[in-house]
């Protein structure tokens, strides 16, 4: 039905229908499954992801190397007993993201959204944007349709491999991806949402993969969390009007082409970055030895 941003919009705009309606049917078309069935399996996925975002705020996970342990139950208290600099609401929904990763590095059950590393991001903001704008399941999982059928569309145009193109093409298409979610929750237009898509994928672009130890521990935990933020914000810019004079399939390409120019040593190698630093090549040494 459709190949690109552009045309997914254009679909939308004829018909007068939201994103996850077109996706929906494209879906149907693909694999032949009837609309509740799909919408079975995006119910299954979200409990995964509700489950992952709540694992770690209950009890420290154990991790590799115990280089994140804990983090999501520290921040979860922090945001419930001093709300923070930026609110309860952002810091929850930080603690919901750290919590994904901790499950990811504590081998516990994960949806990769797109990627196991990213997979924090998009689970909290619609667990809690969904909690905070009091929308029902039904809501929640039109925006997780949304979500992923612009992730698709990054997937056949360009990629999600941090090792191909860094950071940007994992945490940078989640926080896009929850973006758009977020505007589906909000209630804006598919331009809308596309509009915050492109933002949160500006926000990020360059961002290199650099695996402290190749752990997908630090800094990826840390980037779930900003990655969920630069998603909210980026759906409150698009709701606020913001609009991008660059179209959203060029954004795209752009991000794509910004990574095959990062050099190897960028690119979830391990060899540059925050791996390469005196204390990074420590820890590496204190859990995999000299070699």
């Amino acid at each position: 039905m459709y190949h690109n941003f552009a045309e997914l919009l254009s679909l939308c705009e004829s018909k007068q229908v939201p994103l996850y309606e077109i996706i929906l049917e494209n879906e149907m078309q693909l694999t032949g499954k009837s609309g509740q069935e799909i919408y079975n399996e995006v119910k299954v996925r979200y409990g995964v992801m509700q489950n992952a975002g709540l694992k770690a705020l209950q009890k420290k996970l154990q991790t590799k190397g115990s280089l994140i342990e804990g983090n999501a139950y520290r921040h979860f208290e922090y945001a419930v007993e001093k709300g923070g600099i930026c609110g309860r609401f952002i810091n929850v929904t930080m603690a919901r993201a750290l919590s994904g990763s901790e499950a990811n590095a504590s081998m516990s059950r994960i949806c990769a959204a797109p990627t196991a590393g990213s997979c924090g991001i998009l689970p909290s903001v619609v667990i809690s944007l969904t909690e905070e704008l009091d929308k029902s399941e039904k809501d929640a999982l039109d925006a997780l349709i949304t979500a992923s059928g612009l992730g698709s569309v990054v997937i056949r145009n360009a990629s999600v491999s941090g090792a191909e193109g860094g950071c940007q093409l994992e945490c940078g298409v989640a926080a896009a991806m929850a973006a758009a979610a977020a505007v589906q929750l909000s209630g804006g237009s598919p331009r809308c949402a596309l509009d915050g898509f492109s933002i949160a994928i500006v926000n990020i672009m360059g961002l290199i993969c650099d695996p402290v130890a190749g752990l997908v521990q630090i800094p990826c935990a840390q980037r779930n969390a900003s990655g969920a933020v630069n998603a909210l914000l980026s759906a409150d810019l698009a709701l606020g009007g913001m609009e991008l004079p660059i179209p959203h399939d060029e954004v795209l390409d752009a991000m794509l082409k910004v990574g095959k120019m990062l050099p190897m040593q960028l690119k979830e190698t391990a060899l540059g970055g925050l791996a390469v630093t005196p204390t990074g090549r420590k820890i590496k040494k204190e859990l995999f030895g000299s070699h």
